[in-house]
């Protein structure tokens, strides 16, 4: 009988070893912020620190701060040319280019009709993904002409996170994870198994448990963990198959392997 429920865990390991994304590590950094926003294929390295937002490059660093504007709460950077940040305190996003020069400034407060905002990410062209508290819902909007390009059905959860490409965004609840493409329409809902946060990359899922990260396949309801060194894991996010971790102020590199 021993032998028998031997077998069983090693059988058991075995199907959760392959289905487990393996890890290598490859650097670490040493960085002093409050919010590691994201690192582009050039090693720029754009963070948040005493509410003051920095693009760090290897030979210079450059920052922007609104302080009248009270908290920066998150920072956008997937499109390089059109950083959106977002200051909950007054309603507001400002929309930076690659210098960190302000180009656009939406005063959620003053524009027709009122929206009551509560994360925002970017979108594509000029259009920024917006969550409504007033009506629960997910729209695409164009800061531009003051349109709502898009819209979804009212979402009844508590909005945990909030993430988008030009193709799609991603949102996390305390019940459901939600996909939607840029029409609004609704492409996948699944279960919150009590994640946290989550990652975009190219259309694929990375998922914060506590202090574990998951992944989850584009097109596929599979969920597997990440195998990782034990770390805190502050934040996280995803550059071309390499995961970052910010950990007790180092930036640790990881490689993702798939099968």
């Amino acid at each position: 009988m021993k032998h028998v429920f031997f077998i069983f865990l090693c059988f058991q390991y075995a199907v959760f070893s392959q289905n487990s994304i393996e890890t290598t590590f490859i650097n670490s950094i040493n960085i002093d912020a409050d919010v590691i926003v994201s690192v582009d294929n050039f090693g720029t390295i754009y963070y948040i620190k005493n509410n003051t937002f920095y693009k760090k490059s290897k030979n210079s660093i450059t920052s922007y701060n609104n302080l009248q504007l009270g908290n920066l709460q998150s920072a956008n950077t997937f499109n390089p040319l059109k950083i959106s940040l977002f200051y909950p305190d007054f309603n507001t996003s400002i929309i930076l280019d690659n210098r960190l020069a302000e180009i656009f400034k939406i005063d959620f407060n003053s524009i027709t009709p009122y929206k009551n905002i509560a994360q925002i990410s970017s979108g594509f062209d000029n259009t920024l993904w917006l969550f409504n508290l007033d009506n629960s819902q997910l729209e695409l909007y164009n800061y531009k002409n003051n349109t709502t390009q898009a819209r979804t059905l009212p979402v009844k959860s508590t909005v945990l996170h909030l993430t988008s490409n030009y193709n799609n965004a991603w949102l996390l609840t305390q019940k459901y994870i939600y996909r939607y493409n840029y029409f609004g329409n609704l492409i996948t809902k699944l279960e919150n198994d009590d994640y946290q946060a989550l990652a975009e990359s190219n259309e694929s899922i990375i998922l914060k448990r506590d202090n574990n990260l998951f992944f989850l396949k584009e097109n596929t309801n599979t969920i597997a963990p990440i195998t990782l060194p034990n770390l805190l894991i502050k934040q996280f996010f995803v550059t071309n198959e390499t995961l970052y971790i910010y950990h007790h102020q180092t930036l640790q590199q990881f490689q993702l392997k798939f099968n």
